[in-house]
């Protein structure tokens, strides 16, 4: 019974109506309130009607169905709008952010030869199954859409291997910035969503023993010192070496991905909690859970870690299999010295990287103090493109955890935007285009085009007679570093006043001299920006190909 006073909604009431008319056998012949005195058998025969009713596939849930839709999309324009668990929108100030986050990390690519890529976002689904071990199950399938079944991708490393063997690729050194999607837990606060950008890069095909992987290496630290985040670490291991320290340890071949599982959960609980879920959910004997954690807190700078292992007696330097992989990190561990890259570096028995199509180097690189997970990962991949082709292409690469990266730098613009007393800037505007009296509007249109011709980036107001206060609010509210002014006096002699909101200054500037004349400002802007260094040095004043070409 519904209790008395209580008003059904109209999904409700339609639900209601429908399961009694179909318990009734007939629509509305019979309520469910009226049949308390029915036989046991009336009863059990309307029962099994409701059920047949409900049955989703059956003929008379389709129209239900259909009708119930109806209801709940004639509600939706009264309910309040709500974005989807573990996704955002991006304010124009954190599009800022992003956009100059997105470019630093581009340029880095395009200066080591990438080739920019875009793939499906979607794919075949058995495309993207048996490569993510335990996360496949954070995999978004989507509804069939005429006989595929396909599903959102996870990453941007998979795709690429299937690209790789669809178009017949030898070798390319590509990189990628795309959406992925996970049905993951949000937590929203340490930079953890559903839907994400990545940015990989990656080198696919045959080359001397390590020197892709130091690139791919070089790559995720030119990118992490441009963006300046903070002091950061990029911890490194192998995966023969982990395969042979769980050989070692006596752990059964069959559970090996398992336990790298297990074991790359360090980074997010003490060793206890995972020697835990080794023991008790995955079935590990406890001497052997012991003998890996013997393993795992073996951490340190490369060429140190490399002669403990290697040292004489230590059981990693014997087995033939970690002994193979310890020869070519100590080869890496050269090429990256001689690329002055090897500083950030950390060797950890602890990084296992959960993902099952990793056959060599494996690496993740993590900010100090920022309790944010790793902000970028990767490594060498060599059997992946051959589950789609037959045919092996070995491929090393890193991706970077944007998200992540946007959160940390919009921290730290914040806080230099307070220090300075300027808000967050959302535009680029360089000039704003300003006039005293009546009547400028079309002559401030005319000075913005003449602007905008020389790659100035100027903004003109819309008002026709806007008064001056308000135009300065508007230059200081949005940042603009300079004003040009004009009244009628100064058109009369040919000449504009060129105002610099951060030095207080204002000068006279012939008309034929004003974009030679900002050209030169701007530039020393951009000078005093770049001395302050990374991505965020382009907010104060913006680069534009007219300004750099003269």
């Amino acid at each position: 019974h519904v209790a008395q006073g209580v008003v059904l909604g109209k999904g409700t009431a339609l639900l209601r109506s429908y399961v009694e008319a179909a318990a009734a056998g007939q629509a509305g012949s019979l309520a469910l309130a009226e049949w308390g005195g029915a036989l046991a058998s009336d009863l059990q025969a309307a029962y099994q009607v409701v059920c047949g009713a409900l049955e989703v596939l059956a003929g008379p849930a389709a129209k239900f169905l259909e009708e119930l839709k109806g209801v709940v999309e004639a509600n939706q324009a009264r309910r309040k709008p709500k974005i989807a668990k573990g996704a955002r929108d991006f304010l124009p100030e954190q599009m800022a952010i992003r956009e100059r986050a997105f470019a630093a990390i581009t340029g880095v690519f395009k200066r080591h030869g990438a080739v920019g890529i875009d793939t499906p976002v979607f794919e075949l689904r058995e495309t993207l199954m048996g490569k993510y071990g335990e996360d496949s199950k954070l995999i978004y399938d989507l509804a069939d859409q005429g006989g595929e079944i396909l599903s959102l991708r996870y990453d941007l490393t998979v795709p690429f291997a299937r690209y790789v063997a669809v178009h017949n690729v030898g070798n390319i050194k590509r990189y990628h910035i795309g959406k992925v999607y996970r049905r993951d837990q949000p937590q929203m606060n340490r930079g953890r969503f559903r839907e994400f950008f990545q940015c990989d890069f990656d080198i696919a095909g045959s080359y001397s023993v390590m020197v892709a992987d130091a690139e791919v290496l070089k790559v995720l630290v030119e990118i992490l010192d441009e963006l300046r985040l903070g002091s950061y670490e990029v911890k490194l291991n192998h995966r023969r070496l982990l395969d042979a320290m769980l050989q070692i340890a006596g752990v059964p071949p069959q559970k090996f991905r398992a336990i790298c599982s297990a074991i790359d959960k360090l980074d997010k609980e003490p060793w206890e909690a995972v020697r835990a879920e080794m023991v008790e959910e995955k079935g590990l004997p406890g001497e052997v859970a012991d003998i890996i954690g013997q393993f795992v807190v073996l951490k340190g700078k490369p060429k140190e870690m490399l002669a403990l292992l290697t040292a004489p007696g230590h059981p990693l330097g014997e087995h033939p299999e970690s002994r193979a992989a310890l020869d070519e990190l100590a080869k890496l561990f050269e090429h990256l010295e001689a690329m002055d890259a090897l500083g950030p570096i950390s060797f950890d028995l602890s990084l296992a990287r959960g993902l099952d199509y990793y056959t060599g180097v494996i690496y993740e690189a993590v900010l100090q103090g920022a309790n944010v997970g790793s902000i970028a990962a990767g490594g060498r991949y060599d059997k992946l493109v051959g589950m789609f082709s037959g045919k092996d292409v070995p491929a090393v690469g890193v991706s970077i955890g944007i998200e992540r990266v946007f959160a940390i730098m919009e921290a730290h613009e914040q806080e230099r935007a307070k220090a300075a007393g300027k808000p967050l800037r959302a535009t680029e505007t360089e000039v704003l285009v300003a006039s005293i009296g009546n009547n400028m509007q079309i002559k401030r249109m005319q000075l913005a085009s003449q602007l905008w011709s020389a790659g100035i980036k100027a903004e003109f107001g819309y008002k026709p007679n806007p008064k001056m206060g308000d135009q300065l609010n508007y230059a200081f509210e949005e940042a603009i570093p300079f004003m040009v002014l004009f009244g009628d006096d100064e058109l009369s002699k040919g000449v504009v006043k060129v105002k610099d909101i951060d030095a207080k200054t204002e000068d006279v500037v012939s008309t034929d001299k004003l974009v030679e004349d900002l050209r030169a400002r701007l530039a020393s802007k951009r000078a005093a920006a770049a001395a302050g260094g990374g991505a965020a040095a382009s907010e104060a004043a913006p680069a534009t190909p007219a300004a750099e070409s003269s």
